[in-house]
């Protein structure tokens, strides 16, 4: 039996396009035991391709993190499987709040040392003790009080497309980064103000939490399920939504519009605009801030090089990034110096 993709994303997608059929975008985690990892693993694949299930799909020894996209016609069994697996009983699921039925192109499972790449060490402290979860009306009352300090654990290109309003936006381009920056520039508030924290599902935060617990804060809260759960309870609740602008998120939507705001601006000409993409230089693919404007005259490229690189024969774009490794640029998100107007 084979427990890997079998399609090409593009063949992927022209079978969703013929399909013709609703899927819905889903994201969960849990931090859980899990013994054998790969025998974990496999048995996800083998029953969520089944389903017709795609996504990226992490599981460790901790647990599992994961996003992904299924058939609403096949939802009632991918919950029955779900609960049929013990930790993952009634686990909570965020639901997409705009709808995109090529989310996700491939199935993904992959096993790994960490289901969220945080660099601490786990057994230095008991990342059991957690914060206090709250929901959205509960947020909201929190974030009103001047006691409060709100703290985005997001990246500098999540956050800059949309935020909370006076939240402190760390200029980090990975959640490692931001844990440390936060405890020394907040060291001073530990025991008197309320630390509360949000991320996009609550997967940062759930870590991150019990982190400054262990480093002396005394007043923690997260926000239980992130901006996902709290832009449905807002709407749900008639609640006021105090998070302006677009939700970022890691598929191929790459946001969801909260609120009409546009709190972010094209990198290459200064104009409002909020519209992440991926240059077209397949040597590149750096993601940044595209408006319309810029992508019909840059040709969908972040720069003059890569534009000149993409327009070239598909053959010749090949033979010129062959064996080299654009890794260097994966957290470069919006940074690269060829961007003018870059945060």
């Amino acid at each position: 039996m084979q427990l890997y993709n079998t399609l090409s994303a593009k063949e992927r997608e022209t079978l969703i396009e013929q399909a013709g059929k609703e899927r819905l975008t889903i994201s969960f985690y849990q931090y859980a035991h899990i013994g054998n990892p790969t025998i974990f693993r496999n048995h996800l694949f083998i029953h969520w391709n089944e389903l017709d299930v795609l996504g990226r799909i992490y599981v460790a020894h901790e647990g599992i993190n994961a996003q992904l996209s299924v058939p609403a016609e096949n939802f009632k069994a991918f919950k029955a499987h779900l609960d049929s697996i013990s930790f993952l009983n009634d686990v909570r699921l965020n639901i997409a709040i705009e709808q995109h039925n090529k989310s996700f192109l491939k199935l993904k499972v992959k096993v790994r040392k960490k289901i969220l790449a945080d660099g601490l060490n786990d057994a230095t402290f008991d990342v059991t003790n957690k914060g206090v979860h709250v929901n959205a009306k509960r947020f909201n009352e929190l974030i009103e009080d001047p006691n409060t300090l709100l703290v985005d654990m997001r990246n500098h290109y999540e956050s800059e497309i949309g935020h909370f309003k006076n939240a402190i936006t760390p200029d980090v381009d990975t959640f490692r980064d931001s844990l440390d920056i936060i405890e020394k520039d907040l060291e001073s508030f530990k025991e008197a103000k309320n630390l509360v924290m949000y991320c996009t599902g609550g997967i940062r935060c759930e870590k991150a939490s019990a982190y400054y617990k262990h480093k002396g804060f005394k007043h923690v809260y997260q926000l239980e399920g992130g901006i996902i759960e709290y832009a449905r309870q807002a709407k749900d609740q008639n609640l006021e939504n105090k998070f302006v602008g677009k939700n970022f998120v890691f598929d191929h939507r790459r946001g969801e519009r909260i609120s009409e705001d546009v709190v972010a601006q094209c990198h290459q000409c200064g104009k409002p605009c909020d519209t992440h993409v991926n240059c077209a230089n397949e040597a590149c693919h750096l993601l940044f801030i595209q408006c319309e404007a810029c992508a019909a005259k840059m040709n969908d490229c972040c720069s003059n090089g890569c534009k000149e690189i993409h327009g070239l024969p598909y053959e010749e774009q090949k033979r010129l990034r062959k064996g080299k490794s654009v890794s260097n640029k994966i957290f470069k998100k919006g940074r690269s110096e060829v961007l003018k107007f870059k945060k």
